[in-house]
């Protein structure tokens, strides 16, 4: 009976590392792939047949990119606006979801209840174009900010894991004369590492990659992120190739070209994604224990 115990634990296994090996796969060749047509011609990437490694080794694509002057700018705001915004973003979300794992609260039912009714809608751009512009965050910094200091799905990410922390400790730092503000900064905060590594990614990711605000709400181009920014370019560089196409006599011209609206696309990508690959691995230990809380329940 052991022994089949045993073999079958085995096939289990070896079923497991076959299936995590193949999403393994599928995760990373298409990364390479873009690395690939990033740093490859894009003239000669519309040939196709580019799979793990440039035919045509080019930085044109990225020399492109960076001959753009507000590209330095664009990159001080978004590391301006990551930065500010995770931090504030992750210290209200720890402090809304403390709140109300504290069974005194009053009315802590019907807060949740309404925390969790506004996820069933979503505001459209005008909506919140005239909300925003009667606040006068239109065009400013804080726009970035402001509107994204909370997210009731982060909330009950970090509520969830509050509420697993031994209430022992908890009932122990009152008896000795702490404060709630006590509690959390000095217990509850340093025994949540890992859902606040998973929610500081959470929000670094989305704020670092945000083009939409800033191409809706920002008219200042000193005050337009870097993922903006390379979009922008991107919507011009395939206008002009369009506009070449229309005149006459200009396709020997659309010949000179290294570029391509796709091929800067990829260099795009390589760009944006490069930070967050350098951050994941400092969070990785606590974000992997993160993402699987509420799985188990003491």
């Amino acid at each position: 009976m052991k022994v089949s115990q045993d073999k079958s634990a085995l096939v289990i296994r070896i079923i497991s590392l076959i299936i995590i090996i193949g999403l393994v796969i599928t995760i990373i060749l298409p990364m390479i792939n873009i690395f690939a047509l990033a740093f490859n011609s894009g003239v000669d990437a519309q040939k196709g047949g580019i799979t793990f490694y440039p035919r045509k080794f080019s930085l044109d694509n990225f020399k492109e990119i960076f001959k753009q002057g507000t590209l330095l700018n664009a990159l001080f705001i978004s590391i301006a606006k990551t930065v500010i915004g995770t931090i504030l973003s992750v210290i209200l979300t720890a402090m809304a979801a403390y709140v109300l794992t504290i069974k005194s609260l009053p009315f802590r039912r019907i807060i949740s209840f309404f925390l969790v009714f506004t996820m069933l809608f979503s505001v459209g751009v005008v909506p919140l174009y005239i909300l925003l512009n009667q606040l006068h965050l239109t065009d400013t910094f804080w726009v970035y900010i402001l509107p994204s200091l909370y997210s009731v799905y982060n909330i009950l990410i970090m509520r969830t894991f509050f509420n697993q922390l031994p209430s022992s400790v908890i009932e122990a730092a009152r008896v000795d004369g702490c404060n709630d503000f006590q509690i959390f900064w000095k217990i509850v905060l340093p025994m949540s590492k890992p859902v606040v590594a998973s929610i500081t990614l959470f929000n670094a990711v989305s704020q670092w990659n945000d083009w939409f605000t800033g191409a809706f709400f920002v008219r200042n181009p000193n005050l337009k992120p870097l993922a903006t920014v390379l979009q922008d370019m991107l919507t011009k560089q395939a206008a002009i190739a369009d506009a070449l196409k229309q005149k006459s006599g200009s396709y020997a011209m659309l010949d000179k070209l290294t570029i391509t609206g796709d091929s800067m696309q990829m260099a795009m990508i390589v760009l944006l994604t490069i930070p967050v690959l350098f951050l994941f691995p400092f969070v990785q230990k606590h974000f992997v224990k993160g993402i699987t809380i509420g799985s188990t329940k003491e």
